[in-house]
């Protein structure tokens, strides 16, 4: 490939990157991260309900 088309192909693949992260973040990024949260969270519950409870002694 011809040097100027490999670097005129780069600068436009590299404005396409910069232009997608300056993006703002869409309802669907939101809904992800909603998701994992959630998910987090109720693997936390679920180490706290099974989590092992000393026995009272009966006396």
């Amino acid at each position: 490939m011809h040097p100027d088309i490999h670097l005129a192909l780069h600068h436009a693949r590299a404005a396409e990157l910069r232009a997608e992260a300056d993006a703002p973040r869409t309802a669907a990024g939101g809904a992800a991260l909603r998701t994992r949260v959630g998910w987090a969270l109720v693997e936390v519950g679920l180490k706290l309900a099974l989590r092992p409870r000393p026995v009272p002694a009966h006396s």
